[in-house]
This record gives C-alpha cells, sequence and structure tokens, in this order.
C-alpha cells in the first residue's frame, strides 16, 4: 500500500498555484470537473479511446484570455487505448508534472484491479485509498465487516438457498456485462431454483457465481443514497456534512414496475425478469425527522473507518439505504468515494449541501473547495492518500 510518505514526497514537488483536478472520464466525473472548475481549478480527464467523445467534445472547457470559463468544464484529456494504461510510468510522470490531485470514482477501481490502485497509482488521491477495497463485496473487511464492527443495520444475510423462507435478493454479477449486476429476488428455495435456472439458461448470470452471491433479507421501501462529506481539516464547524441524497433507475426494473400487473404475467421468459442495470440517477430529501437518524449512520461508519482502516473516511461517501414501513434505516451499500449519482447536484448543488454552504454545493465542488481550503492552511497533506 503506497502510504503517507510516498504522496508527501510527490506533494513537495507540486505547486499549490498550479494544481490541476482530474479523474477517470466515467461514472460521476461531469460533477467532479463542474465542481473543480467552479471553484477556480483546471481539470484533466482519463478517457479511453472509443469513450472520449463526452469529454473531450461535448462538455470541453472554452476560456477567455483571462483564463475565466466561458462554457464546459474538461480543459484538457489523456487519451489512454485502456483505463489501465494510466498505470504506464510516462502516464503518472505527466500527471505528476501537471500537479495533479485524483478524485477516486467507481470507475477507477472497476477498470483497474483495487491492488493496483493500493501499489501502484503513484499520484495524490485525494479520499481514502486503502478503504476502496471495501466496496469488493465478500472479499475480507469489506464493508459488511465494517458496518458489523460499527453496529450499523444492515439486511441479514442468508447462509444458504434452502434458508429462505420470505423475500431475499440475490446479489452477483452480470455473466456479460460485467460491471453491472445479475441481482434477483425469491421468496423461497424452489423460486430460487427456478429463477437461478433460467437466468443461468438466458446468459444473465453464471452457475459459478451462483455459489458465492449474497443472499440477503429483502427490505420493503424507497431507497435514499445519502451522498455525506467527510473533512479532517474543519476546525470550526461539524466534520460531517449531508450534501445530497439520490436514488437510482435501473434497467430494466424501473420497464417493469412502470406496466400493470396482468401485463407483466404475460411478458415472454426473455422478457419476465427484470435486470438491476443502473442507467440514471434522480434528486431526493428525506422528512426533516428522519434527517438525524441519517446523520447517526454516517457518525458511526466515520468512527469504525477512523478504528479499523486508519485514517478513516477522507472527503465523499455514501451511504445506500432503504427505508421500511418503521422508518428504520438499512444500508445495503457502501460507496466509500464520490457516488455514482452525484451529478443530478452538479452547478445547481442540493438542498442540503446549499443550505450548509449558502452557495450551490455539490460534491464535486465541495471537494474542490476542500482542496482549496488545505492549500491555504497547508493541510493538503491530511486529505490525500
Amino acid at each position: 500500500m503506497l502510504g503517507p510518505s510516498d504522496m508527501s514526497s510527490i506533494l513537495e514537488k507540486y505547486d499549490p498555484k498550479r494544481v490541476k483536478i482530474a479523474t477517470v472520464a466515467s461514472h460521476s466525473a461531469l460533477d467532479v470537473f463542474d465542481g473543480a472548475v467552479e471553484e477556480g481549478f483546471r481539470t484533466l480527464a482519463v478517457c479511453q479511446k472509443g469513450r472520449e467523445a463526452t469529454y473531450a467534445r461535448y462538455f470541453r472547457s472554452q476560456r477567455d484570455k483571462k483564463g475565466k470559463a466561458l462554457r464546459g468544464s474538461v480543459d484538457e484529456i489523456m487519451l489512454l487505448d485502456r483505463f489501465a494504461h494510466i498505470l504506464e510510468p510516462k502516464n503518472l510522470e505527466r500527471l505528476r508534472k501537471d500537479n495533479v490531485l485524483f478524485v477516486p470514482n467507481r470507475a477507477l477501481t472497476s477498470y483497474l484491479p483495487v491492488q493496483d490502485v493500493e501499489d501502484r497509482l503513484r499520484i495524490p488521491l485525494l479520499g481514502s485509498r486503502n478503504l476502496l477495497a471495501s466496496e469488493e463485496r465478500g472479499e475480507g473487511r469489506d464493508y459488511y465487516w465494517i458496518l458489523e464492527k460499527a453496529g450499523l443495520p444492515f439486511p441479514q444475510k442468508i447462509e444458504e438457498p434452502k434458508q429462505i423462507d420470505s423475500l431475499v435478493i440475490v446479489k452477483l454479477h452480470h455473466a456479460v456485462k460485467k460491471l453491472e449486476r445479475g441481482f434477483f429476488t425469491a421468496a423461497s428455495y424452489e423460486e430460487y431454483r427456478k429463477k437461478s435456472d433460467q437466468l443461468i439458461s438466458q446468459g444473465v448470470i453464471t452457475r459459478e457465481d451462483l455459489p458465492n452471491a449474497r443472499i440477503e433479507r429483502y427490505i420493503i421501501g424507497p431507497v435514499f443514497n445519502l451522498d455525506f462529506f467527510y473533512s479532517p481539516i474543519e476546525e470550526k464547524m461539524e466534520k460531517i456534512e449531508l450534501l445530497g441524497i439520490d436514488w437510482r433507475f435501473e434497467s430494466s426494473l424501473d420497464g417493469h414496475v412502470r406496466l400493470p400487473a396482468a401485463q407483466q404475467v404475460t411478458l415472454m421468459e426473455k422478457q419476465f425478469w427484470p435486470e438491476y442495470t443502473v442507467c440514471g440517477h434522480n434528486a431526493a430529501t428525506l422528512r426533516e425527522s428522519l434527517l438525524e437518524k441519517a446523520f447517526a449512520l454516517a457518525e458511526k461508519y466515520v468512527k469504525a473507518t477512523q478504528e479499523h482502516y486508519a485514517p478513516g473516511i477522507i472527503g465523499p461517501f455514501c451511504l445506500q439505504t432503504c427505508v421500511d414501513k418503521d422508518l428504520n434505516f438499512w444500508i445495503y451499500d457502501v460507496a466509500p468515494r464520490t457516488g455514482g449519482g452525484t451529478n443530478i447536484h452538479m452547478w445547481v448543488g442540493h438542498p442540503y449541501g446549499n443550505a450548509t454552504w449558502r452557495r450551490p454545493m455539490s460534491t464535486g465542488r465541495r471537494w474542490a473547495l476542500e482542496v482549496k481550503r488545505a492549500i491555504k492552511m497547508r493541510k493538503l497533506d491530511m486529505i490525500v492518500t
């Protein structure tokens, strides 16, 4: 694992006045770039050939002679044959010479092995490098392990398919779309066998992956992805902030639930079982009586990461929750970095972030503001790993 001394030696050579904010051009990168531009930073998108048009063309920045951004948010791109080629020494050297601070998103650990991010990505990473591995479900000290240590509520795990006696969700990867989900629900062992056999025959999941799937109680209720931010350099106010809340559009699940029940049962076999591929997000708010409960979840999570993954979470993190009929939160997933739905509040901010900072405050802008504050306080080493 690259450590504080590695990053300190790199930061010593950086010019604080020429810092650039970079990230992998996917996931929620536009929020990162937009927020960076709003706080006066230049931006760099690490793009993969064939997937660069959004960043290299449609959201490319235009600035006036004084450097003021007139439109767009992407100042430069690093175009690679594959995202993983960022690890080549010449590319890392270019990023370091450009005084780049790198924002991790889910795309980073989807296209690079987590161990390479930990050991070979020799550029300052904004946030918690050592916590990224906790997102890999079922791998050692994953986020479920952290939630248990923190005493936080998460859906009960069902150890064996034969123990299914009420509605559960089965979590495993899609057979073809490796970065997507092959999730399905079942209320009995018989339904589990029937659905899994059909999904295997359709090529949605594989029989080899099935034994490693996580089976857990299905929480019936709305989904709220809580986008928090933890500032280790804050000295006067609360260190934990709630910036925004989002929820997902999932294909083909959302198409199924828009059909009347009578129509659903007439679908052909290949259409019958919905898939859970995230294709968009929308904004949400909580009733105010639930906000204190939400902050309590964040407090416990932060404390547990500090105890077990020192120095603990830095910057944004997302607790993905369901709320049951008794208004209890259940955490079903955790993102220890910029969440996937933060594009919904770029530029306009979000009611909670805006109310905290008295200006439009998205996750991307909050990261950029933290960098600006850390540079001024000479504490940049406290927010990178």
